[in-house]
C-alpha cells in the first residue's frame, strides 16, 4: 500500500504532549505519545502481547506502559519490563510496531512505512517575513482525493463562497496551464474576481493564483490580489493544505496560513478560515460517491477542471487506492 509511505498530519505539536493519544490513519489505530523530553513516538495502537489498545494506558518511568498487564516499552518500541515476570529480560521480538516521525508546520507527522517521500513541501515556511498560522483540525466526513480537489477548484468560488472569494458577475474561468512535476501537479495563472479575497481585502480584486499538489493528500495555493486592494501594501499570501485520511471516506483537516501580516490577532485570521472552509465542507460532504472517481467517464469534466483532471490522473499513475474508487 503506498500510501503508507507517505507522510501524514496527526495534530499540532503541542496539543499531543505527554499522552498517549489515540489517532487513525489510513484506516489502522495509532498512538501518539512522549516522555518528558524525549521525541514523539507513534506505534500501532496494539499491544503485542494480547492486542489491547496501548492508547488505554500511561507513560511511567520514560515507558509507555499497557494497561491490561503492565508491560512497558521503551522510545524504540522495546518491551523492557514484564510485572507478571520480574527477573525476565524480553527478547528483541517482544517489541511494539513503531513508525516513523517528524514535526513540521507545528504539527506532528507519521510515516506507516519507510520510503522515499519527505513531508509534504511548504516552500513559505523558510520565509522569515511571512507569518504562520494553523487552522483545524476540521473533521470532514469525505475522501482526502475529494478534500484535495476541492481545494484545487476555481469555478466553484462564485456559488459556494459567493460574496467572498466569488461573485456571480464573473463566474468565467480564463485559461490556466497546468504541469506535472515530481510531486504532483502545478497550476499556473489562475485567476479570479473575488469580492473579499482575505481579511485584508478592501473590495472586488482580481487575484491570481498558483496551485501545487505536493502529494496525494497535500497542497498548496499562492494568491495575489491587485495592487491597491488590501489594507496591507502588497500582500502576499500562502494557504497550504494537509489532509489526514482516516478511513476511505473520512479525513482530518489542517490549514497552515503564511503571510506578511504580523498585526492582525490569530482569531480573527482562523476565523476567516474557518468561514471558508465551513463553506465547503457541507458540499464535500454531500458529493456521491464519496470516493473520488479516477476511471475515465465516471464524472464529466470541462475544461475549467484541467487542474482536478490532473490530479486524477497523478493519483492514478502514482497508485494511489484509498480514498478513490
Amino acid at each position: 500500500m503506498i500510501e503508507k509511505s507517505f507522510w501524514y498530519p496527526v495534530g499540532k505539536s503541542g496539543d499531543l504532549a505527554g499522552g498517549p493519544h489515540a489517532v487513525v490513519v489510513l484506516g489502522e489505530d495509532v498512538v501518539v505519545w512522549h516522555a518528558l523530553g524525549g521525541a514523539y513516538q507513534a506505534w500501532a495502537d496494539r499491544c503485542p502481547h494480547r492486542g489491547t489498545k496501548l492508547s488505554l494506558g500511561q507513560i511511567k518511568d520514560g515507558r509507555l506502559e499497557c494497561a491490561y498487564h503492565g508491560w512497558q516499552f521503551d522510545a524504540a518500541g522495546q518491551c523492557k519490563v514484564i510485572p507478571a515476570l520480574p527477573d525476565f529480560v524480553p527478547p528483541p521480538s517482544q517489541r511494539a510496531c513503531t513508525f516513523q516521525t517528524r514535526e513540521a508546520y507545528g504539527l506532528l507527522w507519521v510515516q506507516m512505512l519507510p520510503g522515499q517521500h519527505a513531508v509534504p513541501q511548504f516552500a513559505a515556511e523558510q520565509d522569515d517575513r511571512l507569518r504562520k498560522v494553523n487552522c483545524g483540525p476540521y473533521t470532514v466526513n469525505a475522501s482526502a482525493p475529494r478534500i484535495v480537489e476541492n481545494f484545487l477548484d476555481l469555478s466553484h468560488f462564485a456559488f459556494v463562497h459567493e460574496g467572498w472569494l466569488g461573485t456571480r458577475e464573473a463566474v468565467a474561468v480564463p485559461h490556466y496551464d497546468v504541469t506535472p512535476t515530481p510531486t504532483g501537479v502545478l497550476a499556473t495563472g489562475c485567476k479570479a474576481v473575488q469580492p473579499r479575497s482575505s481579511v485584508h481585502a478592501t473590495g472586488n480584486a482580481m487575484v491570481e493564483y498558483t496551485y501545487e499538489v505536493v502529494s496525494p493528500y497535500a497542497a498548496v495555493l499562492t494568491k495575489v490580489p491587485e495592487a491597491g486592494t488590501t489594507v496591507v501594501a502588497d500582500l502576499r499570501e500562502s494557504i497550504a493544505l494537509f489532509v489526514c485520511p482516516v478511513t476511505p471516506e473520512t479525513s482530518v483537516v489542517w490549514i497552515r496560513m503564511a503571510m506578511n501580516d504580523f498585526e492582525s490577532p490569530d482569531d480573527k485570521l482562523i476565523d476567516f478560515q474557518n468561514t471558508i472552509f465551513g463553506q465547503d465542507q457541507p458540499i464535500l460532504e454531500s458529493q456521491r460517491p464519496k470516493r473520488l472517481p479516477l476511471q475515465v467517464g465516471s464524472e464529466q469534466h470541462c475544461a475549467a477542471d484541467r487542474m482536478s483532471v490532473a490530479y486524477r490522473r497523478f493519483l492514478m499513475d502514482t497508485g494511489i487506492t484509498f480514498g478513490v474508487c
